[in-house]
């Protein structure tokens, strides 16, 4: 998996350099996470969480440059949301490797004009730490609402109405809401898969397609190192009940593979059940249904 390795190694801002052997299998898994990582944060750059899974992936293959870099982006992230005490303590972190680099002092000083202007007394406040998130042992209670928003409105105007990919005879005939209120609901053919299947619309195209308007990464789970641990600690009812499959854990972060990004329903109650960062993944529907009837049999 992705994270093999990288589970363990500190996010502190005074951490050390790590020398690790890493495996042929790790060090490709680990430029897998920063080929996502890099698509993530180009298009949010303001999204220091995931940066700070790209600095850790970086710093275990050894490239220590972009590791750097990517702090400096973490900490331009930190002083765009204002939050300058962290800022300072990120370039901070980075002058112990790099104590004369001209960038992270005009920074500093920067900041500290910033800063000024916004009450200085505040940087002298520590931050407390963030607590460990984890896994909810008992998922949030939710009230079901009349009409639940699982996507088809979105996926149809995407599908039908703008790119005229499907009928809508064809959309209506197989799209399938699923019953909430099944405490054994069977695993949820997705859509994708389905007018797939039939010979209508190829998934591959699809969720291109999907890829394009949502700005959301391909993952090919076929090539993953799923993490079981983390898809199990899921309710079962819930992945089964929406396919949508939680496959691995970086720093404060899930990562869910699905087919249907625009389930809102379904992403409110996944993020109720965690106390983690939700990163949403697009993949092949086909390899979500196997891997969901696998792992939640």
């Amino acid at each position: 998996m992705v994270n093999t390795g990288l589970k363990n190694y500190t996010t502190d801002n005074k951490k050390t350099i790590m020398t690790t052997t890493l495996s042929p299998n790790e060090e490709a898994n680990l430029q897998q996470t920063i080929e996502m990582f890099e698509v993530i944060t180009q298009s949010q750059p303001q999204d220091y969480q995931s940066l700070e899974i790209l600095r850790e992936a970086y710093y275990k293959l050894g490239r220590h440059e972009d590791a750097i870099n990517t702090a400096k982006r973490i900490a331009q992230a930190y002083v765009q949301l204002g939050q300058f005490s962290s800022a300072i303590l990120e370039y901070e972190s980075i002058l112990q490797s790099s104590p004369d680099d001209p960038e992270i002092h005009a920074a500093l000083e920067e900041i500290e004009s910033k800063a000024t202007s916004y009450a200085a007394p505040a940087l002298e406040i520590e931050e407390p730490a963030e607590p460990t998130p984890t896994i909810k042992t008992e998922p949030a209670k939710r009230a079901i609402p009349k009409d639940v928003d699982d996507g088809k409105a979105s996926m149809q105007k995407l599908l039908v109405e703008n790119e005229r990919l499907l009928s809508k005879n064809d959309f209506d005939q197989f799209w399938h809401t699923p019953e909430l209120l099944d405490s054994e609901p069977p695993v949820l053919e997705p859509f994708l898969m389905t007018v797939s299947d039939k010979g209508i619309l190829p998934w591959d195209i699809s969720i291109k397609l999907l890829s394009e308007k949502t700005r959301l990464p391909f993952i090919p789970l076929d090539k993953y190192d799923i993490d079981t641990q983390t898809s199990r600690s899921f309710p079962r009812e819930f992945c089964r009940r929406w396919c949508i499959l939680p496959f691995d854990k970086l720093s404060k972060t899930i990562l869910v593979a699905t087919a249907n990004p625009f389930n809102k329903y379904a992403t409110g109650e996944l993020e109720e059940t965690v106390d983690f960062r939700i990163q949403l993944f697009l993949a092949a529907p086909r390899e979500i249904y196997k891997y969901v009837e696998k792992l939640y049999h």
